[in-house]
């Protein structure tokens, strides 16, 4: 039969009782009140059978709109290997474009809750003409409320498929990333942009991107955003505009920037200065038990907080030297061509931090 769950409850989970796998990893049967029976394992990547029992610690059964999925917690170490690229880059996340790098690329924003907006409303339409009054609904009603969650259940893996692609590709194309920790539950209490906020999903990419970024051993910073978009990235003067100016015009040094661009060299900046401040001994303190997240190597985790509190930075003792390297190069040399003669020596805030 099928799992009966309790009210407003979509889930169950075992620890190392309750259940029974098969030996070839392709059935699951519970033991316990559950009364379920056997079901039917399909795994869509790597099988069970590469697991011990022992590595198993923990089961959920969870409901979705579109069946049941059993979720397996396993005890592995995960690590990959990461080919240095020299590449350092800034992320700054916004609703035109998802986010917008300090090399001037950029990624779309799909939209995806927009995009389905006509098929829900739709939906929710002929869901809504066929509720009755009473306790009690009519097999029709239960039938296009299925069809309306799985739209939403679309709509919610898109988000999450799109966020672990460009969370991935970053991590395999640069040594070190820098992003801005935004308050995301602040901003959408925004009325006017809270739907095109939580449509971007900013906060499922960055928790993708740290993850990535402690699998794959390379350093991702999160910088407080104050200011990014406002203060030029060459001369520093502070250029107020509002959300609808989409350049950056510095009456200052003359620069014309993207304003999403300009904010993500801000941003690149920040990483880096706290990076010389850690590598030069100015702030910061090592955390022995960090070293169980990334393995066998010793790691340093940065104790600077980040805007929420938390401090996002990992570092290898071993890829120290190779660090240094990075935050001497500093910006790119495309950024160092553009900024005036007689304001050069402005980038010496990073560069002479070991001399």
């Amino acid at each position: 039969g099928f799992p009966k769950f309790k009210k407003y409850s979509r889930s169950v989970e075992y620890k190392l009782t309750g259940y029974k796998l098969s030996d070839d990893r392709r059935k699951i049967k519970f033991s316990d009140g559950f009364k379920a029976g056997e079901f039917d394992l399909w795994c869509s990547q790597r099988t069970l059978v590469y697991y011990s029992e022992q590595q198993i610690r923990r089961v959920r059964v969870v409901r979705r709109a579109d069946g049941y999925y059993c979720q397996f917690l396993i005890d592995v170490e995960r690590q990959q290997n990461h080919e240095p690229t020299g590449q350092v880059t800034g992320i700054d996340l916004g609703l035109k474009e998802f986010y917008t790098d300090a090399q001037g690329n950029t990624v779309d924003n799909p939209r995806y809750l927009r995009k389905s907006e006509k098929r829900l409303k739709k939906a929710q339409r002929r869901l809504s003409k066929r509720f009755r009054k009473g306790p009690k609904q009519s097999n029709n009603y239960h039938k296009q409320r299925v069809k309306v969650a799985k739209l939403h259940l679309k709509v919610s893996r898109q988000r999450k498929d799109k966020a672990i692609k460009d969370a991935l590709a970053l991590v395999q194309s640069n040594d070190l990333v820098v992003y801005e920790a935004l308050k995301v539950r602040n901003l959408v209490k925004n009325r006017k942009l809270s739907k095109s906020i939580s449509d971007a999903s900013w906060y499922q990419f960055t928790e993708w991107l740290n993850y990535f970024a402690k699998i794959y051993r390379i350093v991702c910073v999160a910088v407080p955003p104050d200011f990014t978009s406002q203060d030029c990235s060459v001369c520093g003067t502070r250029v107020q505009k509002s959300l609808s100016t989409r350049t950056h015009q510095c009456p200052n040094c003359k620069t014309v920037l993207d304003r999403d661009h300009n904010a993500a060299i801000n941003i690149l900046k920040k990483g880096l200065k706290y990076l010389g401040e850690h590598l030069n001994g100015t702030v910061g303190h090592t955390e022995t038990g960090a070293s169980a997240v990334l393995g066998s190597p010793q790691v340093e985790q940065l104790a600077y907080p980040n805007a929420l509190g938390e401090s996002d930075l990992w570092i290898l003792n071993g890829n120290i030297e190779n660090l240094s390297r990075l935050v001497e190069q500093g910006i790119s040399s495309s950024d160092v061509e553009r900024i005036p003669r007689g304001r050069r020596s402005l980038t010496g805030e990073y560069v002479n931090l070991y001399n």
